[in-house]
């Protein structure tokens, strides 16, 4: 009896892989996939790749691995024991060891390990991509890691607690995940452009159509860089970082991949 496979491919061939992983397409056929997790594998790169390829920490994928299993690696506080995770925007990697912080950054190629200080790991920020009353009148906020948020109310019909709209950008504690600050997304906001043709663009929000029939998502946007070039996309390829300025600090670092 011949049975048909079930499920996705366990590899991952070079060449159909996300074009910003710095790999050589030529001299490999396989490269390490992404473990399903937190973020597609069209926007992500699996820790391997972060050791070896981009930071140069391993030589081979055996080296990285080992890294990785000995819980050298921190990715959002925590420790991360398979070499397959993937890591996307926004997120904090860390290793102690050799003393250095990224956080990952939109950039025009992709994606940019953004080097930070060690007091910038204790937060990250999240977008809200969808709100939902769930049991008991709770909100929950589902976030663009692959995460939620369980907003508990005290009188369901009076939520005040409820303060969060979907696009906002909220800054959560690491590990413990708690919320610290909530940053609107308006005008006059600082923000990212996380997709599109100005990908890794960043500036203050001077202008936000109104979506008046058509999709909230699809409105255009317009982001004034401080040199004063403007550029457009569409709002939901808006990260609002902050209100006047960025929480976090923006280093024009070299390891983009």
């Amino acid at each position: 009896m011949n049975l048909g496979k079930k499920g996705g491919s366990r590899g991952l061939k070079s060449k159909p892989a996300p074009r910003f992983w710095p790999i050589h397409r030529k001299e490999t056929v396989w490269v390490v996939k992404p473990s399903p997790g937190p973020h597609p594998i069209e926007s992500c790169l699996p820790l391997a790749l972060v050791l070896r390829n981009v930071l140069g920490f391993a030589k081979t994928r055996k080296e990285a691995k080992k890294i990785v299993a000995q819980g050298k690696v921190y990715v959002d506080g925590k420790v991360r024991r398979k070499d397959d995770f993937p890591v996307g925007l926004m997120d904090v990697i860390s290793i102690p060891n050799a003393e250095k912080f990224f956080r990952v950054l939109p950039s025009e190629k992709g994606l940019i390990l953004n080097p930070i200080d060690k007091e910038e790991t204790t937060f990250k920020l999240c977008r809200i991509e969808d709100k939902r009353v769930v049991r008991n009148g709770h909100v929950q906020l589902s976030l663009h890691d692959g995460s939620n948020l369980l907003l508990k109310i005290a009188d369901p019909k009076n939520p005040q607690e409820d303060i969060y709209k979907t696009l906002d950008t909220l800054k959560i504690s690491l590990p413990e995940r708690q919320i610290l600050e909530h940053v609107k997304m308006k005008e006059n906001d600082f923000a990212m452009i996380t997709g599109g043709k100005n990908i890794g663009k960043h500036g203050k929000i001077v202008g936000i159509e109104k979506a008046e029939g058509k999709k909230q998502r699809s409105a255009l946007v317009t982001i004034e860089s401080e040199n004063g070039t403007r550029y457009q996309t569409i709002l939901n390829f808006i990260f609002a970082v902050g209100e006047t300025k960025p929480l976090f600090s923006i280093t024009e670092a070299a390891n983009v991949v």
